[in-house]
């Protein structure tokens, strides 16, 4: 068998499809992997190409499979999508990411480090929990609008309604209604105290962060603004066209 230097590798949650070829191009490898299976298979190779798409868990391959000497290099998606030449399945996927990785004019994503995909789902995380703060909020009005009780938009008629629901003599909500009530005001105090420790720890992170302090000089960008384009971006220079974050690389 001719040695492998180019290998398209499509990730899933168990098995994993492999696609290499040798230097004419002539496929030389086509398997499956179990997950389990994935890194022994890499050691064994001599250092190639390899190529994946930038989805979730593709960071992590990245990293272990460059540890063991191979150049790695992540896809967008939608870029690789055009080199699928049959029905989409596992095996087309792969090997259209082993063609898409030597196009000259492919543009590549770089590999994040465990502290930048730390930041980044605190910054996820933060979202989940502001998006949650709204849908509790909505809820809340949407049932005291029930029976009557209305406060004008913001944050100041939340806290109005919210002490609408202590006065035990306002005698238009049902008990059973103000239980309910009572369990998404909990809610809803909580979820604000979550938000606001991902935002402690996200201004303790800018402190620690030389990219993110820099950020900060920058008129109009604020400090979870500066922390995301501190991970999502953390070496413009790779980018050609002028330092535009999306430029090929």
């Amino acid at each position: 068998m001719s040695e492998v230097t180019t290998i398209g590798l499509d990730l899933a949650k168990t098995v994993f499809q492999v696609h290499g070829v040798d230097a004419s191009g002539r496929a030389v490898i086509r398997r499956q992997l179990r997950r389990g299976q994935v890194l022994a298979f890499f050691k064994k190779l001599p250092p190639c190409l390899v190529g994946i798409e930038a989805c979730a868990t593709s960071h992590y391959w990245a990293r272990e499979i460059a540890k063991l000497g191979h150049k790695v290099r992540l896809m967008p998606a939608r870029y690789v999508k055009a080199y699928v030449k049959r029905n989409k399945n596992d095996a087309a996927d792969a090997e259209a990411i082993c063609e898409a990785v030597t196009r000259p004019t492919m543009r590549f994503v770089e590999i994040k480090t465990p502290e930048q995909q730390s930041v980044l789902m605190l910054h996820r995380t933060r979202q989940l929990f502001v998006r949650q703060r709204t849908m509790l909020i909505n809820a809340f009005r949407a049932h005291l609008a029930e029976f009557g009780i209305v406060a004008g938009v913001g944050r100041n008629g939340v806290e109005r309604l919210l002490k609408r629901l202590e006065d035990d003599d306002d005698e238009r909500i049902p008990p059973p209604a103000r239980d309910s009530l009572l369990a998404l005001r909990d809610q809803l105090a909580l979820v604000r105290l979550q938000i606001l420790d991902a935002d402690r720890r996200l201004l303790a992170w800018h402190r620690s962060s030389e990219v993110s302090r820099r950020l900060a000089d920058i008129p109009g960008v604020g400090p979870l603004k500066r922390n995301g384009l501190g991970c999502l971006y953390p070496r413009p220079t790779r980018f050609r066209i002028g330092a535009r974050p999306g430029g090929p690389i």
